[in-house]
Parts: structure tokens; C-alpha cells; sequence
């Protein structure tokens, strides 16, 4: 067991210094002088080289990226070129929108979608099982700002159930805060429901079929021992590696639905960051969030082997 978490830690390690290369040299070669934007349109060259002087553009990459990484290590991720401040600073003022609507996402995906998938593969050929198929089709296919609008059109507009968007800080009461995540969360949440339970419904299908399982049912075990003590156990790790890469994909979706929402989330920064080509933010964002995503990764490999103990061989 020890030897299989140090091969996976050893190899997260050598992903992210890979990431750590991609990301820098990518905005490196990313068209845009930052100094020159710093500097603005009437600036001219003699500004425009005094920055980039003060900014360490020129000097050598390979001492450009020393530099980068090791300020990161120190937690120092760079000042804003625009914001004029520290860019741990600002994502931690954009994180708490981010991290309540991705948390609430996950968890209508995975209960929603496992429940649905197993009732589907209980009865295969059901109702609940054609009724899977038709809202998988449609979850998944249809994009996050399509359902966004229909649904702040319906809720919002029409009926005015719900707020039609913004985000309520958590500290001012659970009820507002949670009343202004609803549509956005379903929003976001629709796309991986589906994705989740066609996966638990297929596992679940493919071990309710071997030969334990019509054993068990013999000797008498009731459903719901043969569903959750006896096939969804069996049928874990395809469930648990799909809901792990659709809470890394979410990362995306966020992005999305932040801006459809006007949640000032870290999506609306990163969308911001870019426009105004605020390249200290972009690599702060797109670090720590290809850490975040190697860290899930990293977890669900872990977690396989109390699933399946012969994985960790």
C-alpha cells in the first residue's frame, strides 16, 4: 500500500512540474507585451523598456521561470498588472461564490445522478430506465448557458420563484445564499447528472448480471442487499473515476455559468484576467487549478483501493 501512494505521488509531482513548464511558457508565447499594455497606448519606448526591465522580462527564461516558481513555492503569486494587488488576494476574495456553487453541484450530481442510475439499472427496460435515457441525451448535449437562460427565463422572469441572478455571501444567512445558487446550480448540475448516472446505470447492469448476484438473490437477500451491500460495491470504481473527472471538468463549467449568473466567482476573474491580458492572474488560476485537478485525480486513485484492495498490486 505504501509503495502505491509513493508511485502516485512521485508521478502527481512530475505532472504538475510539467503544468508548471506548459503554463509559463504558453503566456510567454501568447501574442501582447504586458509591459506595452502596462504602459498603455500613448507610452513610448523608452517607458515601455523601463517596465519590462522592472517586470524581469528581459531576462533569460530559464531564470524568468526560476523566479516564477520560486516565489510561487513562498506563496508570493505575483501583484495584478491592472488590480494593482496581490493576486492570492483577489482569488481569495472570488473563492467562496466558486467553491459554494462547485460543492452544491457535486452533490445534486452524485446523489441525484447514482439514485437515478441504480433505479434504472434495477429495472432495465422501465420507465426510470427509458426516462434516463431521453434526459441523458438531452442533459448532456445541451449547453450550460442554454439551460442557464431557460431556466432564469421560467424561474426568474416569468414565475420570479427565484432571483434571476448574483450571489448572496454565506456569513448574511444560509436562505439567501442558497435561494441564489439554486438555478445556477442546476444549471451547472444537469450536464453531469445525466453523465453520472448512464455510468452507475451501465456498471450497475453489467455486475447485477454475474453470477453473485443471482446466488445472493437465491439464498434470499433482499434488494437492497443485493444493490448496495452486493453490485454497487462491485460497481464502484467506474462510478467513483466518472464522478472524480466530472468534478475536474466542472472547473470549466464554472467559468461558464458565473458568467451567465453574475456570480463574482473565480471564473468571472479569469474572464476578466484575460481580456485585459492580466498574465499573473491567468498563471496563478490556471496553476492552482491544474492543482486542484491532479490533487481529485490523486484521491480517486487513492480511494480505488478500498474499493478494490487487488488494485493497490
Amino acid at each position: 500500500m505504501t509503495a502505491y501512494v509513493l508511485r502516485r505521488l512521485v508521478s502527481t509531482i512530475a505532472v504538475m512540474a510539467m503544468v508548471g513548464i506548459f503554463v509559463f511558457l504558453l503566456l510567454r508565447m501568447a501574442p501582447g507585451d504586458p509591459a506595452a499594455i502596462i504602459a498603455g497606448k500613448s507610452a513610448t519606448a523608452e517607458m515601455v523598456g523601463r517596465i519590462r526591465e522592472q517586470m524581469g522580462l528581459n531576462d533569460p527564461l530559464l531564470i524568468q521561470f526560476w523566479r516564477w516558481v520560486r516565489n510561487m513555492i513562498g506563496g508570493d503569486f505575483g501583484t495584478s498588472i491592472f488590480a494593482g494587488r496581490p493576486v492570492l488576494e483577489l482569488i481569495s476574495q472570488r473563492l467562496e461564490p466558486t467553491l459554494s456553487l462547485s460543492i452544491l453541484t457535486m452533490i445534486l450530481s452524485v446523489t441525484v445522478g447514482v439514485s437515478f442510475g441504480i433505479l434504472a439499472a434495477w429495472r432495465t427496460g422501465g420507465l426510470v430506465d427509458r426516462l434516463l435515457t431521453i434526459f441523458s441525451a438531452v442533459g448532456y448535449s445541451v449547453p450550460i448557458f442554454v439551460i442557464g437562460f431557460f431556466l432564469i427565463y421560467f424561474f426568474a422572469i416569468l414565475t420570479h420563484w427565484l432571483p434571476v441572478q448574483g450571489y448572496v455571501p454565506i456569513h448574511t444567512g444560509l436562505g439567501p445564499w442558497f435561494v441564489h445558487l439554486v438555478l445556477p446550480t442546476v444549471a451547472l448540475g444537469l450536464g453531469y447528472i445525466a453523465f453520472i448516472a448512464r455510468v452507475t446505470r451501465a456498471s450497475m447492469v453489467e455486475v447485477l448480471s454475474e453470477d453473485y448476484i443471482r446466488t445472493a438473490a437465491a439464498k434470499g437477500a433482499s434488494p437492497y442487499a443485493m444493490l448496495f451491500h452486493h453490485a454497487l460495491k462491485n460497481a464502484g470504481v467506474p462510478i467513483l473515476t466518472v464522478i472524480g473527472i466530472s468534478f475536474a471538468y466542472m472547473i470549466g463549467g464554472v467559468v461558464l455559468t458565473e458568467t451567465v449568473f453574475n456570480i463574482p466567482g473565480i471564473g468571472r476573474l479569469v474572464v476578466d484576467a484575460i481580456n485585459n491580458r492580466d498574465y499573473p492572474i491567468i498563471q496563478s488560476v490556471l496553476i492552482l487549478t491544474s492543482g486542484l485537478y491532479v490533487l481529485i485525480n490523486l484521491t480517486v486513485d487513492l480511494a480505488y483501493t478500498l474499493i478494490d484492495p487487488r488494485i493497490r498490486y
